[in-house]
């Protein structure tokens, strides 16, 4: 089990935060804190191996939170989950170590994402061994909080297209436009919808599997490197 630490200065919205977490398979929350002093408190009584970390904190923001923890020899990782979406913030989250920039508000789904890719991440890392440039393209991957296209046709959401995403680089297997619903909170032929224009433009690859039936099945698996990419 992954334990988390949720942190926020809002208590309802750090509950809210915790069930999410809570819900993900190989999530289990261990605290929730209010503050930067709360969570330190937490940390020394009970390490951590993730925080899901606000920025706006009563006593200092997040960045100091980070530096503080740092300094106490803390190496949990951090996620923040944050309505800063100022860049001089995203980059400077970067700087200090953040592995995920989530921006408020979210839903189930987006956080479910991040989380999801971050148990493969660390699935990844915890086998040790050296690592082809197919590896390393996935474990950034995982990390990467850029837009799946640079220029998506009127009508489709960034949010949705990312969700995608990420539930195709949390797979450790090719996925049906079912599954891949599923696991992102979205119908099937919204999923369908975005498979396919990540088909066209190359970040997807479809595969076929043949059943009993001799019908076959769609599959999708992320392309890390798109050609020209």
């Amino acid at each position: 089990m992954i334990d988390v630490l949720v942190v926020d200065d809002d208590v309802r919205v750090a509950r809210i935060n915790a069930a999410y977490a809570a819900k993900v398979p190989g999530f289990r929350v261990a605290a929730t804190a209010h503050s930067t002093a709360e969570a330190l408190a937490v940390l020394e009584a009970h390490p951590v191996d993730l925080i899901l970390l606000d920025h706006y904190l009563p006593d200092e923001n997040g960045l100091a939170a980070v530096r503080e923890l740092r300094a106490r020899g803390h190496q949990c990782d951090v996620i923040m989950v944050t309505a800063a979406r100022d860049v001089a913030t995203v980059q400077a989250a970067m700087r200090h170590g953040a592995l995920q920039y989530l921006v408020k508000p979210f839903n189930f789904a987006g956080l479910r994402a991040k989380l999801e890719a971050y148990a493969t991440l660390r699935h990844t890392l915890e086998s040790g061994g050296e690592a082809e440039q197919a590896e390393v393209d996935r474990i950034f991957g995982a990390l990467s909080a850029g837009s799946v296209t640079p220029h998506l046709p009127k009508g489709h959401s960034p949010t949705t297209a990312e969700l995608v995403r990420q539930v195709l680089l949390a797979a450790d297997t090719p996925l049906s436009a079912q599954e891949i619903a599923e696991r992102a909170g979205v119908s099937r032929q919204t999923a369908q919808r975005y498979l396919k224009l990540l088909e066209r433009t190359d970040r997807v690859r479809l595969s076929l599997r043949y059943g009993e039936t001799g019908r076959p099945e769609h599959r999708y698996v992320w392309v890390s490197s798109p050609p020209g990419g």
